[in-house]
């Protein structure tokens, strides 16, 4: 008999991951928020990770739905659910409580629990198995059992796939763990690895984001020092990587729901046990700093140029958390705009990917149409994203969207020959 799959959360990582299964599977697609399935219904994705075309082709193979009894008669249940942090950096465990509510409400003897939100360890069966224990009333590894499988979705990029990712697997007991494993070897033509347990698993997921924040919280702090002697960091970066052994990251903006997060689980876990984790939470304190910084530096620019601040006009090109995507959750271009906006400066923000929806409602700004299309001027433009979009916007089209002397900053390293970048 062949397993009955339900994914649990259709969002960024659950949707594709439900499409990857509904290739060889009937899969039951849950999720609690009603525009969301009546959206995939009709076959289109706000997220852009699907497109239309994949989703009319796995139309049969998933039903999508807001009552999760409808699934109660599968026997895998994958969670995929945000798992964010609170405004005092604090993880956010609601989504993944509210889950495991649900699922513990239909699960029967044998059924699987999978989980892919990224936790610190031990969440899993400390915290996720006692509800699904409560709401069941069976028993973990003697009537139902649990994996970890961290998801490794990289939003807006169209050549890493869930399907083309290596996933890690685990399992609550050894013959579950491999038969977990078995279950994304089935559809991830990249291959898996089985870890020993859930908690090296949920491990491996919160250090990847973390090492890359810590990295990129180091180019970040070069790009500060170099800016104070007047060197372009880029094209120091550019030299260094002449060296086998040297790793370029790129110095940046650090948002989204990965990277700017994962890391406040790790140390929240460590600060628990009694450990300062001084390093990661230095790194942190830089990357979300650098908004801050770039717009010190555009109103340094400006003030070069004899502008005027206050009531100034300033463009911002792209408010996304990441090129070519349009999650504006956990963006960090918000931090550009509220230090512009202390400054009384008049933002304009031209994204056209942008759900503008989820965007802090506190800051002020205008969301305007393309600006080369209307005969605007601004004091200052500010390219925060690297969208495909702007790629192709010409030195010829910022100087006709100037008021004058051409103030261009560059955050993302795209622009020939902009007036300061990062």
């Amino acid at each position: 008999m062949s397993d009955k799959i339900c994914v649990v959360g259709l969002g960024y990582v659950g949707l594709p991951l439900t499409v990857a299964f509904a290739k060889k599977n009937s899969v039951f697609g849950f999720d609690v928020n009603h525009a969301r399935v009546k959206e995939l219904i009709s076959c289109f994705d706000e997220t852009l990770e699907v497109d239309e075309e994949t989703l009319n082709s796995v139309k049969e193979n998933i039903i999508y739905t807001n009552n999760i009894e409808d699934a109660s008669e599968c026997n895998i249940y994958i969670i995929t659910v945000p798992t964010p942090i609170t405004q005092d950096n604090k993880p956010d465990l609601s989504y993944l409580v509210s889950a495991s509510k649900s699922v513990g409400s239909v699960i029967h003897k044998g059924d699987i629990v999978i989980y892919e939100s990224t936790v610190y360890p031990g969440v899993t069966e400390e915290i996720c198995v006692p509800i699904l224990e409560q709401t069941s009333n069976l028993k973990y590894n003697k009537d139902f059992y649990c994996g970890y499988s961290p998801e490794r979705i990289s939003p807006g990029d169209k050549v890493r796939k869930v399907e083309n990712i290596v996933k890690v697997t685990s399992g609550s007991t050894p013959e579950v763990a491999i038969t977990v494993d078995r279950l994304y070897q089935s559809i991830i033509t990249a291959g898996t690895y089985l870890a020993s347990s859930i908690r090296v698993a949920e491990a491996s997921k919160v250090i990847e984001n973390t090492q890359r924040d810590v990295n990129i919280a180091l180019i970040n702090e070069l790009a500060l020092i170099f800016g104070n002697m007047g060197i372009d960091t880029r094209e120091v970066l550019e030299a260094a990587e002449t060296k086998w052994n040297f790793i370029n990251f790129q110095p940046g903006l650090v948002g989204g729901h990965c990277i700017g997060v994962d890391p406040y689980y790790l140390t929240y876990k460590a600060e628990e046990l009694g450990y300062s984790p001084d390093l990661i939470l230095a790194a942190r304190q830089i990357n979300n700093g650098m908004g801050e910084y770039i717009a010190s530096q555009t109103i340094k620019c400006m003030i070069n140029e004899e502008q005027t601040i206050n009531n100034s006009d300033i463009l911002i090109l792209g408010v996304t958390f990441k090129e070519d995507c349009p999650d504006v959750r956990n963006t960090r271009v918000i931090d550009i705009i509220k230090e512009l906006n202390r400054f009384g400066a008049n933002v304009n923000i031209y994204d056209p990917l942008a759900n503008y929806e989820s965007l802090d409602h506190s800051i002020d700004y205008k969301s305007i149409e393309n600006p080369l299309n209307f005969n605007r001027k601004y004091d200052a433009i500010i390219v925060a994203v690297a969208h495909n979009e702007f790629k192709k916007i010409r030195m010829n089209d910022y100087i006709e969207l100037s008021k004058g002397n051409l103030v261009l900053i560059d955050v993302k390293g795209i622009v020939e020959n902009p007036t300061w970048r990062l």
